[in-house]
């Protein structure tokens, strides 16, 4: 359903267009654009007699999947992988799914990274006592050292 709605109303009519409606269009900046298309990550657009950039649907599709790719997790190399995949009619589903499946994986690595640091934390603010002391088993536990005085 969200795949017609968006052909509906992500359609380029008539021929190219400006940075600006292409921006409008994909919901990226044009700097977002002429960013990725200075990183080699879109085709690169026409230029008209004044120099302009004027884009046409396959650089709206290119620059649609950038940014939905990039919104799920993926890096700007991963990116352009996707945008290769996306222009060549002689692609495999296989190729497109492992390197999403790898993107899953890798998210959920990162998932159990930020999950172990929270633990981390809360076990860290459970050993401070929070009061108007400056003692802080907190500051002694990151930088590894212990400022207690030593008792006599």
């Amino acid at each position: 359903m969200w795949a017609i709605m968006w052909l509906s109303t992500n359609k380029i009519s008539g021929g190219n267009v400006n940075i600006s409606d292409v921006a409008k269009k994909t919901g990226l900046t044009s700097k977002a654009i002429r960013f990725y298309e200075e990183k080699g990550l879109v085709t690169p657009p026409l230029r008209s007699e004044n120099g302009y950039r004027t884009y046409n649907q396959q650089h709206l599709n290119e620059l649609t999947l950038l940014r939905q790719a990039r919104q799920v997790g993926f890096n700007l190399e991963e990116c352009g992988e996707l945008v290769n995949l996306f222009n060549d009619p002689a692609r495999h589903s296989a190729d497109v799914k492992k390197r999403t499946l790898e993107k899953v994986a890798d998210i959920e690595r990162h998932i159990s990274e930020l999950q172990a640091m929270r633990l981390h934390l809360l076990a860290l603010a459970e050993s401070c006592p929070g009061d108007d002391s400056a003692e802080c088993p907190i500051i002694d536990n990151l930088s590894g050292c212990c400022h207690h005085k030593a008792k006599a």
